[in-house]
């Protein structure tokens, strides 16, 4: 550690709650399995030389097994964990439970007015920021470069959906197994159904007009699923409705994607040391139909309080620390500033050593152009741009899916899809009461 960071962390890094006197305290925190939150937890050593009253005891799972314990945990005031690590769905659903702590008097060096507008928005609650970010992302482009040169295009940094399907086009050559755009096709609300109601956004659809009525029966949602299977029917790679996250990126980095739009934290694996592609690839902003909306989403893994825990001052300090500008110096310290938790703090992207990141710029511009609060051309009842912040979508948004997925294996037309879409949250709408 550089003496200029060491003063830094030591003059200004102290976020202790005035006037909080904290007895010896143990604090469990829930996580997810992601590298980010694994590499936290091999930097506590800094946190016990600042807080050496508090003792955190981790409980660290996979995604989905993370979800459902920590929502059953909030939900029947179980008081398992204390700092609990929960995405942009839940954040402004548990908040307006009163199920979350109000992180509003974090302390003044906490720099609240640092976060990102975009990322600040989706957890604030009725004037109350109800988790701290830890890690932010949107989704844009990533395309190969030499593909486009030799098919003699060139990606707008802002490009239309006719340009991807030009480029697409284009960079498909599937002889040798290259294909001219990969996206998200396996069935889940977070999975193609991510992708497809960002990507719906920008065609000017709605999960529901402002009575909750569903939108599946209009145009826009027509136009929406029958660009999208025709893109992926004919330039797509085989056996798409079985591809998600993972799956695209194996592909892109194999060098047999000429696109991949998905998400901005992929940058850093599409071009790291296991891309065969690292030094080929170009970053663009998600496409649009010229509406007013793109098809990007907006997502960040953020630390919550759950109201019921009876450690409140020592659960803030840890978020403080875990969620400050130092903290992201300490990690550009240990591993490199490519390697630092993105897509929460301004400053971040204002550092020159940062914005030599190559995909730096672009991620941040990504971020910047969605608006959880304003996520559709049309006004809509719900917050959140990939997903509508109601407790039923998870159920409703993967059974979507399946209809959309199984529209791309061949077993379903594009008119049966939205049919069946329709009729399964028309019925659970009511059933939920929203529609009378």
């Amino acid at each position: 550690m550089s003496l200029t960071l060491r003063a830094l962390l030591g003059a200004s890094v102290s976020l202790t709650l005035a006037g909080a006197a904290l007895a010896e305290t143990t604090i469990t925190v829930a996580t997810v399995n992601n590298g980010d939150m694994i590499r936290m937890q091999k930097l506590m050593d800094d946190f016990y030389a600042k807080y050496p009253e508090i003792k955190v005891e981790w409980v660290t799972l996979e995604e989905n097994v993370l979800r459902q314990k920590v929502t059953t945990d909030i939900a029947t005031k179980g008081g398992q964990f204390d700092v609990m690590t929960i995405g942009t769905y839940e954040a402004p659903i548990w908040g307006k439970q009163g199920w979350l702590v109000s992180l509003n008097d974090l302390p003044a060096e906490y720099d609240v007015d640092d976060l990102l507008p975009a990322i600040r928005n989706g957890l604030t609650v009725d004037g109350n920021l109800v988790a701290a970010p830890f890690y932010g992302e949107s989704s844009m482009v990533m395309y190969r470069t030499d593909l486009m040169e030799k098919a003699g295009l060139t990606m707008p940094e802002a490009p239309t959906w006719d340009d991807i399907k030009a480029a697409a086009a284009a960079m498909t050559d599937k002889g040798n197994e290259v294909y001219g755009i990969c996206l998200r096709g396996k069935a889940g609300w977070g999975e193609n159904m991510a992708f497809l109601t960002a990507m719906s956004n920008s065609y000017g659809a709605k999960w529901f007009d402002m009575d909750w009525k569903p939108q599946f029966d209009g145009e826009a949602w027509k136009a929406t699923l029958t660009d999208y299977l025709s893109l992926m029917n004919e330039y797509g790679p085989p056996g798409a409705s079985n591809n998600g996250f993972n799956e695209n990126l194996a592909l892109f980095q194999q060098g047999k994607c000429g696109m991949w739009i998905d998400a901005t934290v992929a940058a850093s694996f599409v071009t790291g040391a296991e891309s065969t592609v690292a030094d080929k690839v170009g970053f663009a902003l998600a496409p649009d139909t010229g509406k007013g909306k793109r098809g990007n989403w907006l997502w960040a893994w953020n630390l919550g309080i759950p109201a019921g825990t009876q450690k409140v001052d020592a659960a803030k300090s840890f978020v403080a620390w875990a969620t400050s500008k130092e903290y992201l110096e300490l990690v550009a310290s240990k591993e490199g500033w490519a390697n630092v938790p993105p897509g929460t703090r301004a400053s971040l992207y204002a550092n020159p050593e940062y914005q030599k990141v190559p995909f730096a710029k672009m991620t941040l511009d990504s971020i910047n152009a969605a608006d959880p609060t304003e996520p559709t051309v049309d006004e809509v009842p719900y917050v959140g741009v990939q997903f509508v912040a109601i407790p039923e979508f998870q159920g409703i948004g993967t059974a979507v899916g399946q209809q959309f997925s199984a529209a791309l294996a061949g077993s379903l037309s594009v008119e049966d899809a939205l049919a069946k879409a329709q009729e399964i949250t028309t019925t659970e709408m009511t059933k939920a009461g929203y529609i009378k």
